[in-house]
Order: C-alpha cells, then sequence, then structure tokens
C-alpha cells in the first residue's frame, strides 16, 4: 500500500488537471472523481466542503511548490542574482510543463471563481511582482524600472500560457521566458554601461 502523502499528493495532481483544464464551473465531481481515482463519496470525505475546499486545497498545494521552487529560488542570496533568475525561469518551466499547463490562477478566476478564490489569487499574485521585482532591485533596477519589469513578466507568462494553448505552439511559451530573462540581463546590462 502506497503512503497516504504519496496518495496526497497524486489527488492533488488530479484536482489540479481538472481545474487547470475546465476551470471551477466546469468540473464536475464526476470529473474530479475521475482524475483522482477516487469515488465522490470518498472525494467529500477527504474535502467535507465539496468542490470549493478542493479548489482551495489545489491553490494551497501550488502556492507551497511555487514558494519552494520558485520563491525561495529568487531569494536564496548565496548564489549571484543572474543564476537566481535563471534557476527561477527553470523551474517556471517545469511548473507550467513547459507552456502545456494552464495558471490555476486563470483558471480559478473565471465565472464565479473570482468571487470565490480573490483573496487567493490576489495574495499569489502579488507574492509572484514582489519576488520578480526584487530580483530586479538585486540587478541594480531602480525601484520604478524593477516594478514595470516585474509586471511585465507576469503579463508575458500569463499571456503566454493563454497563446501557446489557444495556438498549440510551445515555442511561444519558451519566447516569453527567454524574454523575460533578456529583460532583467541584458536590457540591464546595457543600462549599467
Amino acid at each position: 500500500m502506497r503512503p497516504q502523502k504519496t496518495l496526497d499528493e497524486d489527488v492533488l495532481a488530479g484536482l489540479t488537471e481538472v481545474f487547470q483544464s475546465k476551470g471551477y464551473e466546469a468540473a464536475s465531481l464526476q470529473d474530479l472523481a475521475r482524475a483522482t481515482g477516487l469515488k465522490k463519496a470518498s472525494l467529500y470525505h477527504r474535502f467535507p466542503g465539496g468542490k470549493k475546499q478542493m479548489a482551495e486545497a489545489v491553490l494551497g498545494h501550488l502556492a507551497e511548490w511555487v514558494e519552494e521552487h520558485v520563491f525561495r529560488v529568487i531569494h536564496h542570496t548565496a548564489e549571484s542574482p543572474q543564476i537566481r533568475l535563471q534557476k527561477a525561469i527553470d523551474q517556471i518551466k517545469v511548473l507550467y510543463d513547459n507552456g502545456k499547463n494552464t495558471c490555476i490562477f486563470r483558471a480559478l478566476s473565471m465565472e464565479t471563481g473570482i468571487s470565490l478564490f480573490r483573496l487567493q489569487i490576489e495574495k499569489g499574485m502579488n507574492e509572484w511582482l514582489i519576488a520578480f521585482e526584487a530580483i530586479g532591485e538585486e540587478l541594480k533596477l531602480d525601484s520604478k524600472t524593477a516594478k514595470d519589469y516585474a509586471y511585465q513578466s507576469m503579463i508575458d507568462i500569463q499571456g503566454s500560457l493563454i497563446l501557446t494553448s489557444t495556438l498549440d505552439d510551445p515555442e511561444i511559451f519558451e519566447d516569453a521566458l527567454k524574454r523575460i530573462t533578456n529583460r532583467y540581463l541584458n536590457d540591464n546590462r546595457q543600462e549599467m554601461q
């Protein structure tokens, strides 16, 4: 028998997949049960708050992953900011499976999902902006430019995920991440010269 932690990770992965592909409104309990390998009754046993609690668990799980794999990398001052930025970009590729996965913020912010999850989504987006702004400041950008780059980075990531999915072209996401890296590293070097 598998350890409970592994099973929990499998359940969260299944729930995430359904919410990413269908959004909150369109995700049925049947879809969620099938993706997790659990019966509806077992899902309700684990998540007595129903679909809303399942989505909250997904948001929490992904927030922990991003904290560990993206934000800690960005804030790990033992390495240069250039290396940390590149490592964070590499982890963003993993998070979104090279552009194949929809952003959970986008998936849960449609229709009634935005009213249910606004605070978690807003908190998550702000954490992303703070991390990108901080790396910009460490790369010696002035505060306004660092903030502008952080916002543009989020626009590039989110927009490229939509285009990658719509046009079925993973190079769009890859190119967006390259633009982010170039903006911080190459544009920054030109400004410093």
